[in-house]
């Protein structure tokens, strides 16, 4: 499957995309994981947004990128997530790659903590993240704070 990558900062995001976001971003983490929270948390403003569309121009992948001092006092990657349809075709790998490139153009080299479902920590473990706290509930679902650098 050939993901189309788009990189963009809140007030570049066309009302049309920060729709396709809010959409798939409610689809699986409030409808799908049964997880009703406060999505539009006021990060997405300050944050840069990796858009993965297929050749249908369908959002397939998303994450937000949050600069350092945000959500951490490292850059962060948050809003994992991957549309049901493209699910065992290897696009969130693709997307957690990605994101890893971005962050790189944007900030160098630089440490990257993210708040990982526990379920996911083999998933980000394969990217070189490493867990870095203890478990906590978010939203009445395991966490863990990893940390990649």
């Amino acid at each position: 499957m050939k993901i189309n990558w788009q990189l963009k900062k809140f007030e570049e995001l066309s009302t049309t995309e920060l729709y396709e976001i809010l959409r798939l971003r409610a689809e699986v983490f409030v409808v799908e994981q049964n997880c009703p929270y406060q999505d539009m948390d006021g990060k997405d403003f300050k944050s840069f947004h990796l858009l993965g569309y297929n050749e249908n121009k369908e959002l397939l992948s998303y994450t937000r990128i949050l600069p350092a001092g945000i959500s951490y006092k490292e850059v962060s990657i948050g809003r994992v997530v991957t549309s049901p349809k493209a699910r065992g075709t290897g696009a969130g790998k693709e997307l957690m790659n990605e994101s890893i490139k971005c962050i790189e153009k944007l900030f160098g080299n630089v440490p990257i903590r993210i708040g990982a479902q526990c379920y996911l920590i083999k998933f980000y473990s394969g990217f070189g993240f490493e867990i870095a706290s203890e478990e906590y509930l978010e939203d009445n679902i395991s966490h863990i704070e990893m940390l990649l650098g």
